[in-house]
């Protein structure tokens, strides 16, 4: 490991609105037929979430922006390590899709946040795009170009979930899936070069991410008509977005046949990480591990039991039931809860852990609690 370190110091989240549970939500997201009730009964069974978050009302109109929820999970990091955005020297931001098409999503963010000149880095894809910014400003922490950075995962896909997006388009379980699967919510982190001197903080040991897209076919997607993209067949080739949402291509669908195979590539993504000694089972406390469903927590538990019979699952930690599914926002909120809760203690290794279903990419990392920076 390198000797130039960097170290998360303050961590924050925001989840807009009241906890919506499993009998509210076509109250939020609309689709009381028959049909749609029993594939979100489908789904909701599988799943394991029992409440989750939404940036819009009962009449289907957004509450909050997604850089507004950005900010404020800043704020929150901010906060929690009592300092301002000022202090910053970068600002870097993932999601899945932003309020705009143009500009970046990191720029309308450092907007809403204020706090004067910064690089900023906007990261886009799907649920490991935070670990990546992560990954970035952990470099530039290292490198000595910035003292501080903030990261943030975001995700308000709400509004592409509503009924009206539904109507008048076939049905389709790939849709489905996801609509009765996602939420809004945003998390986040403050990177210094050195630790608090306060009170212990999480030195960032490594991150790894891989993307196998050059062996898988798309398995999440918005904006295609089949499985690959092709030169005049993508959401932007038609003669508006109006005929392009007729044909679903603005759904957001999930190939669920290829979610056996995802499941499977991630497990094997961890045992490299462990046979190339990254990852030591021996000093391993904890284990944060974003899915989307409780049947991947069970794959993952008798896939690692081969490797390791003695697993302990205590040592995992998901709050996927209560905070549902917020994509790239996900890891750093689950992070927040596990350590505003105590969950760790100082000399804690914490690893890290999203697999990414858009086309089949895999993002970890370790952290280490260390003992508060003395004077």
């Amino acid at each position: 490991m390198s000797t130039a370190a960097a170290y998360i110091t303050g961590l924050g989240a925001y989840l807009p609105g009241e906890p919506v549970g499993n009998d509210q939500i076509a109250d939020r997201l609309g689709g009381h037929d028959e049909r749609t009730e029993r594939l979100r009964r489908r789904v909701l069974a599988s799943n394991g979430i029992r409440q989750r978050h939404y940036a819009i009302d009962d009449d289907g109109q957004t509450t909050e922006l997604n850089e507004e929820l950005a900010a404020k999970a800043i704020r929150a990091a901010l906060h929690d390590r009592g300092i301002g955005a000022e202090d910053l020297g970068m600002l870097a931001c993932a999601t899945t899709q932003g309020d705009l098409l143009i500009p970046g999503f990191g720029s309308m963010v450092h907007g809403r946040l204020g706090g004067g000149p910064k690089q900023v880095l906007s990261v886009s894809g799907v649920c490991s795009s935070s670990l990546s910014a992560l990954d970035a400003a952990v470099s530039k922490i290292r490198l000595g170009d910035h003292p501080r950075a903030a990261v943030v995962g975001s995700e308000l896909s709400s509004r592409w979930l509503h009924q009206r997006r539904f109507d008048g388009v076939k049905p389709s379980l790939n849709a489905a899936f996801l609509r009765w699967m996602l939420s809004d919510g945003a998390g986040a982190v403050v990177l210094e070069f050195q630790p608090r001197p306060d009170r212990p903080s999480l030195r960032v040991d490594w991150v790894r991410q891989v993307s196998l897209a050059h062996d898988h076919e798309v398995c999440m997607s918005s904006g295609l008509s089949g499985r690959s993209a092709i030169a005049g067949q993508t959401w932007q080739d038609f003669p508006d977005a109006a005929s392009a949402e007729k044909e679903g291509l603005l759904q957001i669908r999930q190939e669920t046949r290829q979610l056996k195979a995802l499941a499977d590539a991630g497990l094997a993504q961890f045992e490299e990480l462990l046979d190339i000694g990254l990852i030591d089972l021996r000093k391993l406390d904890h284990v944060l591990c974003h899915y989307s469903t409780n049947a991947f927590r069970d794959l993952a538990f008798d896939g690692i039991r081969k490797r390791i019979p003695q697993l302990d699952t205590g040592r995992w930690f998901s709050n996927l039931e209560t905070r549902g599914n917020t994509g790239s926002a996900s890891i750093f909120i689950a992070l927040e809860e596990a350590w505003r809760t105590g969950r760790f203690a100082a000399g804690d290794t914490v690893l890290l852990a999203v697999p990414e279903s858009g086309r089949f990419s895999f993002a970890f990392a370790q952290l280490t609690v260390v003992a508060p920076r003395r004077p």
